[in-house]
């Protein structure tokens, strides 16, 4: 009898990329697996139930009128699902070859892994960072801001998982989320993705404690995914921003404790308030004033937001 494989996809807006995902699973999938796919939809705007609908009856729409998130989402996703497996996928992916296949063989062979990710790849074949390391505090603090560059090499270079290549199957303490194969088991042990996760950082937290459970986590370069990456989450920059900063508030508060959590958003508040001053002073120089207008007018937002999630706007994005 051959697995069975749930897939969850998350979609807020992105009804053509969606399409070409589905058409890329449905053909990966086709003979070697016994196929669920679950959309997700996030309340789009763009027609994308009425496409999923006509195009694809057979796939298992729940069709909100709000914006769930990632967390939350997939959630919904993985209590419809009834596979032994269940991958998490974002819309705006395309799955290559076998890949699916793969990923199942790698847990049926493994049974001591949990989850397995694959190769990701950017539009134009180049191999994309998504394999990590568990960040350490100066990492939480300084990597993905604009003062990256004071980070310790050592540290960065280790969170990146630079001492292994990229073409070599190996274990990772987690990985980026656009492509997640877990088994049934796992989530009887540590349950879904945590919700007060809107969008970011959910796939580390729910990493960590896959690994606090007791099962490894593999990255498998043998199946390979084409990501391409914020096609959703581009739509609000603006959210991006809120909600990137104030998950790595919420997931240090989890794992490094409150004091360190709120170290953290006073020193990226202060460093939106210094971008700010910044850009300000570009604007009296009279360069390019209509950008650094805008650009003071997102980071006082931010800086509003107290990087608190939920708190800065309506509607914010889904993940991918």
């Amino acid at each position: 009898m051959a697995p069975t494989l749930s897939v969850i996809i998350v979609s807020w807006n992105v009804r053509d990329l969606l399409g070409h995902a589905l058409d890329a699973v449905y053909s990966a999938g086709a003979h070697t697996l016994e196929l669920q796919v679950i959309v997700v939809d996030s309340a789009s705007a763009d027609g994308t139930p009425e496409m999923i609908r006509e195009r694809y009856p057979q796939v298992r729409l729940i069709a909100s009128d709000e914006n769930l998130g990632f967390a939350k989402g997939n959630n919904r996703g993985i209590g419809e699902a009834h596979g032994d497996f269940l991958l998490l996928l974002n819309a705006d992916t395309l799955v290559l070859g076998d890949a699916l296949a793969v990923l199942v063989n790698y847990l049926q062979e493994h049974p001591d892994a949990g989850m397995v990710g694959p190769r990701l790849l950017n539009a134009d074949g180049t191999t994309q960072s998504s394999r990590r390391r568990f960040p350490t505090l100066p990492v939480l603090f300084l990597e993905s801001t604009w003062l990256q560059g004071l980070t310790p090499r050592r540290q960065l270079a280790r969170f990146y998982l630079e001492d292994k290549a990229d073409s070599e199957e190996q274990l990772v303490d987690w990985m980026t989320g656009a492509a997640m194969l877990v088994r049934r088991e796992v989530l009887d042990d540590v349950g879904g993705l945590d919700e007060g996760f809107f969008m970011y950082s959910e796939e580390l937290d729910w990493c960590h404690r896959i690994n606090d459970a007791g099962w490894k986590i593999a990255y498998t370069p043998a199946a390979e995914i084409v990501h391409y990456g914020g096609k959703s989450s581009e739509q609000v920059a603006l959210a991006r921003h809120i909600y990137f900063q104030s998950s790595k508030i919420r997931y240090t508060r989890k794992y490094h404790g409150g004091p360190a959590a709120e170290a953290l958003r006073y020193w990226l508040l202060g460093q939106y308030v210094w971008q700010s001053a910044v850009e300000g002073l570009k604007w009296l120089a009279g360069h390019r004033r209509e950008l650094r207008a805008a650009r003071i007018a997102a980071y006082r937002r931010v800086i509003r937001s107290g990087l608190r999630q939920y708190s800065a706007i309506a509607q914010p994005p889904s993940r991918t």
